[in-house]
Order: structure tokens, then sequence, then C-alpha cells
């Protein structure tokens, strides 16, 4: 079984970047490879269409270029595809739409092997990482360094954040600002002095915990901000914005350009 390349940076203390793409087509994960910028590559399961054949698919493009792949899953069903996910070849899972510690542990456990120590709810599933060895102790250990990452977006889980922060097993969280603004009423802009204390207060709880926080970044732009504050994990871009963005903008200009002949 593969060694998890984002697990053994986060163990180590060392920073990580990643890309998102809504998209599970492998050339583009292999597009991204190439570049050998990046450590891990997230596909946001959340906003686009897939199936199991896909997720299989992904993760060998990943493989080729050894970069160790996650998934961002909707919280409905979160049991089922997150451990098909794993069994696919993900080697961490962004969790969405926690509420409460009790989604914060179920998360954990969906991700841990089903054993006496680990109380996990992940069985001996002969699927594509471990075909000849399920239910082995080698098979517990991959399953022990699946790294579990949680979104802080919803306003309850950060009323009872020091409670959902201290399930043992989170590896990762990541602020989720919209969510916030639009489950908390407080809608005053993701940069605004309200919503980003909330943000530095999420962050540094995470940190106090012993929990990595990962930023999200449209651009380089205002990165000193997390940096200063001691963050060292970064997602960089979305493959449909940085579409929707160049052909937004050098569509009109064109279309300017032609308008009068």
């Amino acid at each position: 079984m593969r060694e998890n390349k984002l697990r053994q940076l986060l163990d180590a203390g060392k920073p990580s970047i990643c890309v998102r793409v809504n998209t599970v087509w492998p050339d583009v994960v292999e597009w991204i490879g190439q570049m050998k910028f990046y450590d891990y590559i997230e596909f946001a399961a959340e906003y686009g269409p897939y199936d199991l054949h896909d997720l299989d698919n992904f993760c060998r493009a990943c493989e080729l270029h050894d970069l160790s792949p996650m998934i961002k899953i909707d919280q409905a069903s979160r049991c089922y595809f997150a451990q098909r996910a794993i069994g696919a070849g993900f080697q961490s899972v962004l969790f969405t739409d926690c509420r409460t510690v009790e989604e914060v542990t179920h998360c954990v456990q969906v991700c841990r092997p089903d054993t006496p120590e680990d109380k996990g709810l992940f069985g001996a599933a002969a699927r594509r990482f471990a075909y000849d060895s399920s239910g082995t102790d080698e098979f517990s250990e991959y399953l022990r360094d699946v790294v579990v990452a949680v979104m802080v977006e919803k306003a309850a889980l950060v009323e009872n954040l020091d409670a959902a922060l201290s399930v043992p097993g989170v590896d990762m969280i990541q602020w989720g600002p919209g969510d916030y603004q639009m489950s908390s009423g407080i809608h005053t802009g993701r940069l605004s002095p309200e919503i980003r204390g909330v943000e530095e207060r999420v962050i540094k709880t995470a940190l106090d915990k012993g929990i990595q926080p990962r930023a999200e970044l449209t651009s380089l732009d205002g990165i000193e901000w997390y940096l200063e504050r001691g963050v060292k994990h970064f997602r960089i871009g979305t493959d449909v914005n940085i579409l929707r963005d160049f052909w937004s903008k050098n569509g009109e200009k064109l279309r300017g350009m032609v308008s009068s002949l």
C-alpha cells in the first residue's frame, strides 16, 4: 500500500500546498502532477458529478505523479462515500457541514479501522487500496494514516469549537466563511473585521489543539495574514473558477473589440 504523503508532511511539521478540482478528468490531475509544485490534489465531490469508477481513475492518475488525493464530500451519506473513496485510494477526506461534536466524532470513526483499540467503522473491505490485505494489521495501519479534515463553517460548530476540536483523530481544519455567514446570519463580508475575527479564533484554537489549519486561496494576495498566524497549509485555485475568470475577463474585452466591426 502507498505511503500517505500528506500524513508524512503533517507528522513532520512541514508545509503543504494543494490544488482543488471539480472535475474528475484524469488528464487534469496529470497536468497538475507534471508541474511538481503540489503535494496533493483535492477533488471537490461536493460540487461536481462523479461515479465510483471516476474515483478509481482519479486516484490512479494521482499515483502516477506522487500526488496524495483528498476528497471533499457532502454531509449526506458521509460514511458510504468516504469509505468508497478511501477504498479507491483517497488518502484524506474533507468533511463538510458538521454542526455538533458527535458529527465530528462520527467523521473520524468513518475513516478508522473497526478494531477494539480504534473503535472505527471501516471494516475489512477488499477494495482497490488493499485487495490482498483487507483486515490485516497493514490494512488497519493504512486507515489510521488517512487524514481527517473538517470544515469549520457552521455557526453551531463555532459556538462549541473547543469541544469539537478536542475530538481525537481530527488532523486538519479549514475555515468556511460562506457557510458561516449563512448559518450565523452575519452578512458583513468574508473579509470584514467581524468575520475575520471569528476566522482568527478558529485558527488559533486549532493550533492550540495541535490541529493544522488550512487556508483557501484564490491568489497569493493576502497570504501574509495567514503566515503571520502560523498557517502553513494552503489550497490555491479551483479549475472551474480559473476558467470562469479567464473567460469572463477576456470574453468581455474581446466582445468590446469586435462589437463595432
